[in-house]
């Protein structure tokens, strides 16, 4: 059996800070000298692997590609280097544990799902990354370049060493948490098949993905529509003349959220946090900090683009007002959402009422 995680009979006990984690972090400072030491031999490395704590292993990773992508963005002035990874950090972290556990004989049917969820999460996130040019060289996401436009150089670095560069390579690590609480509840039990209520998780999450697929798929199809729009003066089938004049998306999903990506995203994190809290018998743990962490940036994410939407856009104020952020607006009458014929109807009694 492994000695790089505690032997844990009680499920609750796998949250246990105390005995799951803090035994197990004079291993984080030791890390960099034996790695170095082992560089040249690749059976000392697989000892060094096997034999070190999965999350601290995972932890140690997240804290050598800060220096890695602050350096990069420094060098070419793109600071967008983990937006590249995004994409892939936190399913190579859910194959660490998943790898990790079979290489020491653990079971790990639980984490071959959470592999296969979050590889098609990536799948579809890579993908929508991809088409929107974000792997060219010297394309940046214009929110650090606004940033940077506005506060000093020097006070900008920092925020690039701290947030950028460290915070946020962190935090991919950290929604991946619970998969580690998913090893240590597996070996508890000693079972290696899926309970009715992992299925249930599964489904969800993969239900999940499947909505942030159908959301970015909308929102491309109609900024297509636009651009076409634009260097013809023709309207496509699906979208009348006054929906791409209007500058954003407000069918679909987007009839009822502003956000239902956004929405769909978050909801994929916390999902895995409630799977490793429903496996080990508890309603919270630590591993709260990551999906906690994922909510709060997105929250910040969204309040900005959409500071810089609704100057760009003269209805988008009208959009905040019928549409919810991220989930749906709810009345007496059910969901509110935006109603095409119910705007035009109101644009027109406020034309009359100025004649």
């Amino acid at each position: 059996m492994a000695a790089a995680v505690p032997l844990i009979r009680s499920l609750p006990d796998c949250t246990d800070f105390s005995k799951v984690v803090q035994p197990y972090l004079p291993q984080l400072y030791a890390l960099p000298q034996q790695f170095l030491h082992s560089a040249t031999n690749l059976d000392d490395l697989k000892q060094l692997y096997v034999s070190t704590n999965p999350l601290i292993f995972a932890f140690a990773f997240s804290l050598a590609l800060a220096p890695i992508f602050l350096v990069l963005s420094e060098i070419n002035k793109n600071y967008s280097q983990v937006d590249r990874c995004w994409s892939i950090l936190p399913t190579i972290y859910n194959i660490h544990y998943d790898v990790w556990a079979h290489m020491n004989g653990l079971p790990a049917y639980r984490l071959d799902n959470v592999v296969a969820f979050s590889t098609l999460w990536s799948l579809r996130l890579t993908f929508n990354y991809w088409r929107k040019g974000g792997y060219k060289i010297g394309v940046e996401d214009y929110r650090w370049e606004i940033i940077r436009g506005k506060v000093h150089p020097a006070l900008f670095f920092i925020f690039n060493v701290t947030f950028i560069a460290t915070i946020q390579s962190v935090l991919l690590f950290t929604i991946t948490t619970p998969t580690y609480l998913l090893l240590l509840a597996s070996r508890a039990t000693a079972t290696n098949t899926l309970t009715p209520s992992d299925t249930v998780f599964v489904r969800t999450l993969m239900s999940l993905i499947l909505l942030t697929f159908f959301a970015d798929q909308q929102q491309w199809d109609y900024q297509n529509a636009k651009a076409s729009y634009r260097q013809t003066a023709r309207p496509t089938q699906r979208f009348s003349a006054a929906q791409l004049e209007r500058g954003f998306v407000t069918s679909g999903l987007w009839r009822w959220s502003r956000h239902p990506n956004f929405a769909a995203e978050q909801a994929i994190w916390v999902g895995l946090y409630q799977w490793g809290c429903w496996a080990t018998e508890t309603y919270w743990n630590w591993t709260g900090v990551g999906a906690l962490g994922y909510l709060i940036l997105f929250q910040g994410s969204t309040w900005f683009t959409e500071i810089v939407s609704k100057g760009k856009y003269e209805e988008y104020a009208e959009y905040q007002r019928r549409v919810g952020r991220f989930l749906p607006k709810v009345a007496l009458t059910g969901f509110e959402g935006w109603d095409e014929d119910e705007v035009k109807e109101e644009r027109k009694r406020k034309g009359k009422k100025k004649e």
